[in-house]
């Protein structure tokens, strides 16, 4: 399960937790204009926008589950088990893109949600797997830039892309069912309510916090959806760096997946691996893990983006603490 945002005061922010119950080798990677790719059925891809963005590394090639480029447009693949449909047929009429290759081939190519909106109308989702030991993850994508955010689903009904006035995604259903079901809150307010009984009592609210009474708690896809889109619809903050970054890691904990709160399997618990929040006007990446509360940034602007070669940070994941004394 996972939660992504995309929100905007002086600049433009992206970002997301990534909920499972195992690693998979995450770090941040800084890919530059010229690192090679190379597309199973899309062909090559020799000079690109940089993207950074967090993933794995495999046989030098990087699996980003969410990334941001240098002209400010951001994507994540957020999980969609069940839904997911990948067809294993080439389309002779469209670019066949392995969900794997999606974030490099459209990020690479892109710099706004509508010139993404405009090749996804031509992408076949083709169902090649990165290798047999490493099998395709079922998912749905967020994409946005400062103006606009999109979701991309492929199903068995096809490829669809929903427009997304909140700037917020989670899991399943499909995203037509979380706006559906948000218009159910509509009622919500960050204000007292106010006395609705026919004969007046006179009953005041006995604390604070009273309007948003009725807003889900627990971790569900659709209450995280629920949750989220009051929160950053709501949100007030300065618009200096370090307000919105903070804003936007208090945002994602109010999604956070807490150990043992989320049975997995067996044994394993889901938690927030890693929350994170990119600067996409900057290029800066922001992160903190499960076990590491302080945040670490990597400037993809420091990096060589004229290179060739992949920039690796594995995540920071022991506790860094300031003591005082």
């Amino acid at each position: 399960m996972c939660t992504s945002i995309a929100m905007t005061t002086k600049d433009f922010y992206f970002g997301r937790n990534l909920d499972l119950e195992y690693e998979f080798g995450e770090r941040v990677i800084v890919t530059p204009r010229n690192y090679p790719f190379s597309f199973r059925k899309a062909g090559e891809l020799p000079k690109h926008y940089a993207l950074i963005g967090i993933g794995t590394v495999l046989e030098g090639y990087p699996l980003y589950a969410e990334a941001a480029n240098e002209k400010g447009l951001c994507m994540a693949g957020l999980n969609f088990p069940g839904n997911a449909y990948y067809p294993p047929e080439e389309a002779t009429d469209k670019a066949n893109v392995s969900p794997f290759e999606l974030i490099p081939w459209l990020l690479g190519s892109c710099s706004t949600v509508a010139e993404a909106r405009e090749r996804l109308e031509r992408v076949n989702l083709i169902g090649i797997p990165f290798s047999e030991q490493t099998p395709l993850s079922p998912l749905h994508w967020h994409i946005a830039d400062r103006e606009r955010s999109i979701v991309l689903e492929s199903t068995k009904a096809g490829i669809t892309i929903y427009e997304n006035p909140v700037g917020v995604m989670t899991n399943n259903p499909t995203f037509d069912f979380h706006l559906l079901n948000l218009s159910q809150y509509m009622n919500l307010t960050t204000t007292d309510p106010e006395e609705q009984f026919k004969e007046k009592t006179g009953m005041k609210p006995f604390g604070w916090g009273f309007g948003g009474i009725g807003l889900p708690g627990d971790t569900s896809t659709a209450s995280r959806f629920v949750r989220t889109s009051f929160l950053k619809l709501n949100s007030v903050c300065e618009d200096d760096e370090a307000s919105s970054v903070s804003q936007f890691f208090h945002l994602l904990d109010a999604a956070s997946m807490v150990r043992g709160s989320v049975t997995a399997s067996a044994g394993r618990y889901e938690i927030t691996s890693y929350s994170c929040c990119i600067n996409a006007a900057k290029g800066i990446f922001y992160y903190k893990t499960y076990g590491n509360n302080q945040l670490t940034a990597v400037d993809m602007h420091r990096e060589n983006l004229k290179a060739r070669e992949l920039k690796e940070y594995p995540l920071q994941k022991k506790q860094q603490i300031l003591w005082m004394n």
